[in-house]
């Protein structure tokens, strides 16, 4: 089985959940998808990184990451797999509001000012957490080379329609909803 189809495979066998919903969009649902079931399991993590930098392998960007939390262990999984391949990428977090202390950073790790970076996100439905991580980058200095989450659930037109590429492995249709 390839790593693409493992993946799906625990998506839909360990994330999926159904029930009542209110998205972080303020969007009812009747199916929910967690992927940090998937994203923070030992097993599952190492394909979470191996899926989305083949996903994302045309792409030049040597840093990785996005809103906290969606993004923070899609990154690190994608810095470990990267490493696994003998590729240098960093990982950086993006806070949703900026520091009042210490360094006062917004986005923290490794700086990304003139650096290509790739924003994630582990799903979108509306694009806003994404969005929002892109517009941090930029404001630190960053060329935000994409955009990629591992589940597309509705914010494809949003993120083209900001000029961004955008890359995902899934969509609600891969998991037979919708």
């Amino acid at each position: 089985m390839s790593d693409r189809d493992e993946l799906l495979k625990a998506i839909k066998d360990k994330a999926v959940v159904h029930g009542d919903f209110v998205l972080s969009s303020g969007r009812r649902a009747s199916w929910y998808v967690d992927l940090r079931r998937v994203t923070l399991d030992g097993t599952v993590a190492p394909l979470v990184g191996r899926v989305m930098l083949d996903e994302t392998a045309d792409l030049a960007y040597d840093a990785v990451g996005g809103l906290t939390l969606g993004a923070d262990p899609v990154a690190a999984a994608m810095l470990h797999a990267a490493a696994a391949r003998g590729r240098a990428l960093d990982a950086f977090v993006v806070r949703k509001a900026g520091k009042t202390h210490g360094l006062q950073r917004r986005i923290e790790g490794p700086d990304v000012a003139g650096r290509r970076v790739l924003a994630v996100e582990d799903t979108s439905t509306t694009g806003g957490s994404v969005l929002t991580a892109v517009e941090a980058l930029r404001a630190a200095g960053a060329e935000v080379v994409a955009v990629a989450t591992i589940l597309e659930r509705g914010a494809a037109d949003r993120i083209v329609e900001e000029g961004l590429e955008y890359r995902h492995p899934f969509d609600v249709t891969d998991l037979g909803l919708g």
